[in-house]
């Protein structure tokens, strides 16, 4: 089969999937698409490449879901559909949030989404820092949230046992940690609630920089 970068990338992404981040080689690829190895290689030097490459791919591919359906002008909205549609776009991949953290995207693709949203946030008064620092705090956020709700779930609906609560609860002093008791819940549990919790704090955050 003849392959070219966007066919290994795809492959690459079913691949993790199947194996995770860590066990993802381009060995184990080059087996999937039934190659040789110095093919793969011509295309990506190392795993890091491949791994910008799908990383890019991933947040071009979710780009429609990082801004809103119909037209906004509350800059709220923006923000916080950028964050929502952060997480889901990096949840629809085993592993999605790992694998995004830290890469260097190939193209500008992505940027060109982030500009967009920018630009509501300096048209609704922001600076062009305060514009920045939020959209990043965002990012980072979402990214690391989403590393933890899949350590918590690797696969949809599938509780890491590493990650019992009542178990944690058993192992920590009422005495001595009597709120930690009652964070596992908090944590560890109904992702989607504390996520919206903690967008919405950070949005009235911001918010006080516009009334200042």
């Amino acid at each position: 089969m003849k392959v070219n970068r966007d066919i290994i990338v795809q492959a690459a992404l079913r691949l993790l999937d199947d194996t995770g981040l860590e066990d993802l080689t381009l060995r184990k690829l080059a087996q999937s698409l039934d190659i040789q190895a110095p093919t793969l290689y011509w295309h990506f030097k190392s795993k890091d490449a491949l791994i910008d490459e799908m990383a890019t791919l991933v947040l071009v591919g979710g780009a429609d879901h990082l801004v809103p359906e119909t037209p906004s002008d509350d800059w709220r909205v923006w923000v916080a559909t950028f964050g929502h549609g952060l997480r889901k776009t990096l949840l629809a991949y085993r592993d999605g949030g790992r694998m995004i953290a830290g890469t260097r995207l190939t193209n500008t693709l992505f940027q060109e989404t982030a500009e967009r949203i920018g630009g509501h946030l300096t048209q609704a008064g922001f600076t062009t820092r305060q514009a920045v620092t939020l959209l990043s705090a965002v990012y980072t956020f979402a990214v690391s949230f989403v590393i933890e709700e899949q350590a918590v779930f690797p696969k949809p609906g599938e509780r890491s046992p590493a990650y019992d609560i009542e178990v944690r609860k058993t192992q920590l002093d009422p005495d001595a940690f009597p709120l930690l008791r009652e964070a596992g819940e908090v944590l560890f549990d109904r992702f989607d609630q504390r996520f919206d919790e903690s967008i919405d704090l950070m949005l009235r955050g911001a918010a006080t920089l516009l009334q200042r």
